[in-house]
């Protein structure tokens, strides 16, 4: 049991073909994807056992706390005593999620500095439902954006670093994925206020099929989610350092581009009942990035997760993650200078 955990802790690193050390300059930013801790619409039955969140991320918690900035994707609402139930064109692809709203004190003891907003659940309770969710977020000290009435926030870091950050996602009430325009102006004001800037977006067709970053629209549902591959691009052209995707609930490569990290998904990562944990929907990288005060990227490391509907998130000893996101990489992008490595693990004799 020991060596394992050793080997889970220490986990993989991906490294660019020139990767440095890190320094007291490098900033650590860790970044997991799609959290939904239950929801008790349309029951309580979807909450876990009395109605206790603490237990779905107890095994990652050191890891999420072990970083300069803790990133993650909110997929769903804090709904408080608001049942505004959005309406939906086809219920049978229809999900509304509505968390407690104490169970965000499990994303603070988990260490969570910055939340995306921007996806298709943020409105499952109207605006009422956004209105709490930015009030339960602010109050327990989790920036947010993504949505017009909060479009960027800022962190400020207790080294004087400023992160900047924003989220996209072509989602009503959000900043639209499509809209580049509007991509360089929040990234505009953010240079001015931030030394790194952190763009994350949802966008992608969703589940099993869609592993692949395919470089063109995708549509899905009848809606437009984006160019990620073209959006992403522009974003680190227009100014922003690293680039976090989430949306189609499965792990997708990674990519440097002009020295800058790219993660095109990063899957479900605590998302307790309600949600497809089949194959590669049910894995998802916790991955820790490593950039200078500039936002260029020196190196990563990724610990590989799986999920069991009833018990949350564990440690895959199986690296299934790792080698997933592996194999896409080098099939989506061949030209990437990011070389994935597994380091060698030297048993404690003692």
């Amino acid at each position: 049991m020991k060596k394992l955990l050793l080997r889970n802790l220490l986990i993989v690193a991906i490294c660019c073909f020139n990767c440095i050390g890190y320094s007291q300059d490098t900033i650590s930013i860790v970044a997991v994807g799609d959290i939904m801790l239950g929801t008790l619409y349309p029951s309580i039955k979807y909450l876990p056992p009395n109605n206790d969140c603490s237990f779905l991320m107890a095994e990652v918690n050191h890891i999420l706390n072990d970083a300069d900035v803790t990133f993650g994707n909110l997929e769903g609402t804090f709904c408080g005593d608001t049942l505004q139930v959005k309406k939906c064109k086809n219920p049978k692809v229809c999900y509304r999620f509505c968390m407690p709203d104490h169970f965000v004190n499990c994303l603070k003891d988990a260490g969570f500095d910055l939340m995306s907003i921007a996806n298709n659940h943020i409105y499952d309770f109207g605006y009422s439902g956004l209105k709490n969710t930015m009030k339960v977020l602010s109050e327990a000290g989790i920036k947010y954006a993504g949505v017009v009435s909060h479009p960027w926030d800022t962190l400020h870091l207790p080294s004087g670093i400023v992160i900047g950050f924003t989220a996209f996602s072509p989602n009503r009430g959000t900043l639209n994925i499509n809209n580049y325009d509007l991509l360089r102006s929040v990234i505009d004001t953010l240079e001015k206020l931030s030394d790194i800037i952190i763009v994350s977006f949802h966008g992608g067709a969703e589940g099993s099929k869609y592993t692949h970053v395919p470089r063109e629209q995708e549509i899905f549902l009848g809606e437009k989610r984006g160019n990620v591959y073209e959006f992403a691009h522009k974003a680190i052209d227009f100014g922003a350092d690293v680039v976090i995707g989430h949306g189609p609930h499965v792990p997708r490569a990674f990519e440097l581009y002009k020295d800058k990290f790219i993660a095109y998904s990063l899957g479900n990562f605590a998302t307790y009942k309600r949600f497809n944990l089949s194959g590669p929907n049910g894995i998802a990288p916790i991955v820790k990035i490593y950039v200078d005060t500039t936002g260029k990227f020196l190196k990563a490391e990724i610990t590989s997760i799986y999920q069991d509907e009833d018990t949350g998130v564990h440690i895959d000893s199986l690296d299934r993650a790792f080698k997933l996101i592996e194999q896409l990489t080098k099939e989506d992008f061949p030209e990437t200078p990011l070389k994935f490595h597994i380091p060698q693990v030297i048993p404690n004799k003692n």
